[in-house]
């Protein structure tokens, strides 16, 4: 009988790694809650590959565990890799697959969700309303409708942005290196991402993160943008500039930011704060104190489909690695 180890199981994926094990009574698995590292990856001795997700790295030591424990067949429960250095897996020979999409309504509805906060400016009335003030004036919001939305990036999640954003009327821009045929047959597209900015009253990132685009929302792109652009970001946190981001919204130049993500969002996220304040990395805790910031924490993913989708892909995906298979989910390390 085959056999999968995975690491990082939260109790919320338990019942859809229940119904996976007895839909596939061929393969024993066994889990632990602790994420993958040189000490953890002992655990997985016996078994035939290994499924994994997590927000740290994934260390070159931690890999020499499993090479030696002759472990060379990972699946990862989520899209990104970047946590992943290559060069590693190559020199060890691993194969990794990848779930490229498990629910892109979930974090476009979250997207489309953290603009409509900013523009009704639902922080604001919230804290009023603490505080006893019922009143709605002078806190006056916008409609979708009146706004330009730039979407880049037009995969799985940029694609249903899209058709959420149309829905509510909005005008929408968009700019991708790879086309994608129906919008370009809509003429939504722009040629570079100097006229999205020029153009857009809301800008919302939905690439990949890879070395050259890494802050590509810096103090060049800020510079380009509208007065008063709002920023969206439910990507990768290293797509954004934190001081350029910081910045802009000292400025005024940016009027309000929506962040699922967060350069360096390992030291705050998945851990209690007794309050704000506390929060040790100096930009997060500035950007958290904002009334027109919207941090939430790495969470527009998560909902029952989505966590459904992603345990049983990523085990599928194991699974066939194990039995010699070539998944459509195979990431191309060489690449």
């Amino acid at each position: 009988m085959m056999k999968i180890f995975a690491y990082g199981i939260r109790e919320d994926e338990e019942p859809s790694l229940k119904k996976w094990e007895e839909n596939n009574p061929d393969v024993e698995v066994e889990y632990t809650k602790n994420t993958l590292t040189a000490d953890s990856a002992r655990l997985a001795e016996g078994a035939d590959g290994v499924v994994t997700l997590q927000t740290s790295a994934y260390t070159r030591e931690a890999l020499e565990v499993l090479k030696k424990l002759g472990i060379t067949k990972i699946s990862i429960r989520n899209v990104g890799f970047d946590n992943f250095n290559f060069k590693d897996l190559n020199d060890l020979g691993f194969s990794l697959t990848n779930v490229p999409v498990y629910s892109p309504n979930a974090i476009a509805e979250h997207t489309v969700i953290l603009m409509g906060r900013l523009l009704r400016r639902v922080p604001e009335f919230d804290q009023k309303m603490d505080n006893g003030d019922f009143t709605w004036s002078p806190t006056i919001g916008k409609e979708y409708r009146e706004q330009t939305v730039g979407v880049v990036g037009t995969g799985h999640i940029g694609r249903v942005v899209i058709k959420i954003l149309q829905g509510f009327g909005a005008k929408v821009v968009a700019y991708d290196v790879y086309h994608n045929q129906d919008i370009e047959k809509q003429g939504l597209y722009v040629d570079s991402l100097e006229e999205l900015y020029k153009q857009s009253d809301i800008i919302t990132l939905h690439v990949p993160l890879f070395d050259s685009n890494k802050h590509m929302i810096n103090d060049q792109a800020i510079e380009q943008m509208k007065d008063g652009v709002y920023i969206i970001n439910c990507a990768r946190g290293e797509l954004i500039d934190t001081n350029a981001l910081i910045k802009g919204l000292d400025s005024g130049k940016i009027a309000g930011a929506g962040l699922d993500v967060l350069d360096n969002e390992n030291s705050v996220f998945g851990k209690v704060w007794s309050s704000v304040e506390n929060i040790p990395d100096e930009k997060i805790r500035n950007l958290a104190e904002r009334i027109n910031v919207i941090i939430t924490p790495h969470s527009a993913f998560y909902t029952e489909t989505a966590i459904h989708n992603m345990i049983n892909t990523a085990f599928d995906s194991n699974k066939e690695l194990i039995e010699g298979q070539q998944p459509s989910t195979l990431v191309d390390t060489k690449a």
